[in-house]
């Protein structure tokens, strides 16, 4: 998966897009291959369903698969392929569009990260695109009234979720926020923040909103300079606090404990703490007791 790099974007200069087609198809075995063609005055995303497949662009041949998303500008000379040694060919959701004018690039441009076309989505970017497609599906087909307003609606929904899951901002507002987008400054004050507050309870999402963050690059960052999950991560400070708690003969009841490091179901607390440590958070107590 590349790499997003921050892209300061300080103003969205026209985003009211001009809605133009949505087609939803799977790249059969036996369909005949579409001709290598660009759009001249539109943009076409390609969201991918299920199964996997292949796109020629100019630039090589790129794999695609589930939960990936194309991006084709203007001019951008593409050409879905028939792949028949694939197991599962690829089902698609197109959505065509023209109208938007985006700070620092020409017009009807949507940035992709590395420069490439495709963005291979993940954790709750890609959950929204897939409901975002249903609902566009099943809004095309309903034939109600407003339909051309609802599926409007729906692209600018997704427009806005790419591009926040691509752009840093430059403008911070009020909270809990860290000063500088450099990683590892980034996981220095996140870690710091854990060691805190790990006796509260602490959202991952409401700590990207404060950075500014998707929680999917977030956790991405966090890996990257650590090896580890921001979550797992809390849950290691937790049960490390816990076991000192028990070793320096804190009398506290198990459930006690368990509050007092952020958890409040004592039975799932004892269930970490034993699988962390192999050994139950009563033995622990026992053991210090008889040292």
């Amino acid at each position: 998966m590349e790499e997003k790099q921050p892209y300061e974007c300080t103003e969205i200069t026209e985003l009211n897009p001009t809605f133009l087609y949505t087609w939803k198809g799977t790249r059969d075995k036996l369909t005949f291959e579409e001709p290598f063609h660009c759009h001249e005055d539109h943009i076409e995303m390609a969201f991918v369903l299920s199964g996997e497949g292949r796109y020629r662009f100019e630039d090589g041949v790129f794999p695609i698969r589930e939960g990936d998303l194309l991006i084709i500008n203007p001019g951008v000379r593409h050409q879905a392929l028939a792949c028949p040694d694939v197991g599962v060919p690829a089902t698609e959701f197109f959505v065509g569009f023209s109208g938007i004018r985006l700070d620092g690039l020409p017009e009807n441009t949507l940035p992709v990260p590395g420069g490439g076309h495709v963005i291979h989505t993940g954790g709750e970017l890609r959950q929204k695109l897939f409901k975002l497609c249903a609902s566009m599906d099943t809004e095309k087909t309903a034939c109600m009234p407003g339909r051309y307003f609802m599926l409007k609606a729906y692209l600018m929904q997704m427009l806005l979720l790419v591009l926040r899951d691509q752009y840093t901002p430059v403008t911070k507002a009020k909270g809990y926020s860290f000063e500088s987008v450099n990683k590892k400054y980034i996981v220095e004050q996140m870690v710091s923040y854990f060691e805190d507050h790990y006796s509260e309870k602490i959202s991952l999402d409401q700590i990207a909103e404060n950075m500014y963050l998707s929680p999917f690059y977030l956790s991405k960052i966090f890996k990257g300079e650590t090896g580890d999950t921001p979550i797992r991560h809390l849950i290691n400070i937790r049960l490390e606090k816990a076991r000192e708690l028990l070793e320096n003969g804190c009398e506290g009841s198990i459930q006690e404990i368990a509050a007092s490091v952020g958890y409040d179901d004592a039975y799932h607390f004892s269930k970490l703490f034993k699988k962390h440590f192999g050994i139950s958070p009563s033995q622990v107590r026992k053991k210090a007791g008889e040292s």
